[in-house]
């Protein structure tokens, strides 16, 4: 019973999460202005990189968790490098 229960679990935050990345997509592509593309790109690398642990969970290969643990340190390390180019993050 509770596998059944983790199984709709994990289906049902994978779906939401799919739906958050294509919402983020559509605020990147949509606008309007620079900020709410940089805060876009920023959810969607969130959102990705919990698909990807959520995925983790589900098939119980620990590979997807060190992949994800990569997507945070490169998400990471996009923002402060946009920082100190820029000397804020958001304008």
């Amino acid at each position: 019973m509770s596998a059944l229960v983790l199984a709709w679990g994990l289906g049902l935050a994978q779906l939401m999460l799919v739906t958050a990345m294509a919402l983020t997509a559509w605020r990147i592509a949509r606008g309007p202005r620079a900020q709410d593309r940089i805060l876009g790109m920023d959810a969607l690398y969130l959102n990705a990189m919990l698909l990807i642990v959520v995925f983790g969970i589900r098939t119980g290969s620990p590979l997807y968790f060190e992949a994800a643990l990569i997507i945070g340190m490169l998400g990471f390390a996009a923002t402060v490098a946009q920082f100190l180019m820029r000397g804020e993050v958001i304008e």
